[in-house]
């Protein structure tokens, strides 16, 4: 936290004693404080402890994303999808190739669908993971982050099997996904502090195909979780940090634009997923976690029973995607590359590939909104295109720009120490707000 700028004093000296006079001061929060979650700055007006107003500065980080994908093929900006909320980068992926779908008019193999389902909730679970984790530590929690890290590290390995990277995956694209599941994951290999019964207990669960660890998975994360409510759910300490502090009413968080565990939190079910499904979710069995008082603690039990809920999709997804083989990306030139075979054959499909990484494809002109329900709410993408090869117009919905929106109000009385706590309860990440 930045220098606090005291405040200023008046003594005055009657009888032998002295009398103090306290004015507000203002106190910088911020950019680079690591509970900021960002580069994010608030500037607080104190009396004493208790903040009387708060205004966020946004802007920081501002990377121009949406400029930058208009000066790009569509099919050469998924990655910039990955590193706008970079701990929910598949979700992100989803929103932008279904609004290239809708625009083209196409649709991916069934197949593709179902991993699509799969890794957006291995995503949210990730998400989960790397909010409990820092939201405890802000807090006071040290021991809570590296549990959810062990799992964290498990699933990432997920992402670098089906993509060949641990966080910037650019795994989904139009009319599909980039490659079908790996027959077989990595294994670890013997180094000091991996070897013998150490090594053999750590590849237990890779000697099968990516699915099969996938499955294994599931059936461990609910203990998993257990451990994490141990440890959080009923503390005292945690408790009195979270209850009733940030309280949001229903016509509040309606009114502020909030969405995710920040609205379903003060009792509104609403669930893309549910309310409007895409890919696979009309299938699928799973429910809608909801809160009841809408402060930090209710947040939290969500986002805790959002986990098990994911849990409970990717086993769905799993028992199905086993049973059911077949293409994961439409066998159409316009949107995907010759295979290589194809290729060492055919001149025309030489030519298409590099025609296709270089110039990309032109999209009907056309505009559409496409929304998908990511781990903190709804992330959105509008896109306009006039008929060529790149968007004439990219707007990226992040669901952390409207929530902080109500920052002012929410933290308006509460302690200092308070403001970390809503924060977190935020869960954001300034790469989509400052996008």
């Amino acid at each position: 936290m930045s220098t606090v700028h005291p405040a200023s004093e008046a003594f005055a000296s009657n009888g032998g004693e002295a009398r103090q006079e306290i004015r507000n001061y203002t106190l910088n929060f911020g950019p680079q404080h690591p509970a900021a979650h960002g580069v994010l700055r608030l500037i607080l007006e104190m009396d004493g402890e208790v903040v009387q107003r708060a205004d966020p500065h946004v802007g920081l980080l501002h990377r121009g994303t949406e400029k930058l994908a208009e000066s790009k093929p569509f099919n050469q900006s998924i990655g910039y999808m990955d590193r706008l909320d970079y701990v929910s980068m598949m979700c992100n992926e989803h929103a932008y190739v279904k609004a290239i779908e809708a625009l083209m008019g196409i649709e991916a193999p069934e197949r593709a669908q179902y991993i699509r389902t799969m890794f957006d909730e291995i995503t949210r679970i990730l998400n989960h993971l790397m909010w409990v984790g820092s939201n405890a530590i802000d807090l006071g929690a040290m021991a809570v982050f590296l549990y959810a890290f062990r799992e964290r590290e498990e699933l990432i390995d997920t992402y670098e099997a089906v993509s060949g990277s641990r966080m910037h995956a650019t795994y989904y694209r139009p009319g599909g996904v980039y490659r079908d599941l790996p027959d077989r994951m990595p294994k670890y290999k013997e180094s000091p502090w991996r070897k013998g019964a150490s090594l053999k207990r750590f590849n237990a669960a890779r000697e099968g195909s990516l699915l099969d660890y996938i499955e294994q998975f599931t059936v461990d994360f609910p203990k998993r979780v257990d451990e994490y409510e141990t440890l959080l759910t009923d503390n005292r300490i945690w408790k009195q940090r979270t209850v009733g502090i940030g309280v949001v009413s229903p016509e509040d968080a309606l009114a502020w634009g909030m969405t995710g565990p920040m609205l379903r939190g003060s009792g509104i079910a609403w669930d893309v997923r549910k309310k409007q499904p895409y890919a696979k979710y009309d299938t699928v069995d799973f429910d809608i976690p909801v809160g009841t008082n809408g402060d930090c603690y209710d947040r939290y039990l969500v986002r805790i029973a959002e986990m098990r809920q994911s849990n409970r999709i990717i086993a769905q997804c799993v028992k199905w995607l086993k049973a059911n083989p077949g293409p994961v990306m439409l066998h159409n030139y316009k949107v995907s590359p010759p295979s290589r075979e194809e290729m060492k054959d055919d001149m025309e499909a030489l030519i298409h590939h590099f025609k296709l990484f270089t110039e990309g494809y032109c999209v009907p002109a056309g505009e559409t909104y496409s929304a998908v329900e990511a781990p903190k709410g709804e992330f959105g993408c509008y896109l306009i295109s006039d008929g060529a090869n790149k968007p004439f117009r990219c707007k990226l919905r992040a669901p952390g720009f409207a929530h902080l929106s109500s920052m002012d109000a929410i933290v308006k009385g509460h302690m200092l120490a308070d403001v970390v706590a809503m924060i977190g309860t935020y869960d954001i990440v300034f790469g989509e707000v400052d996008r």
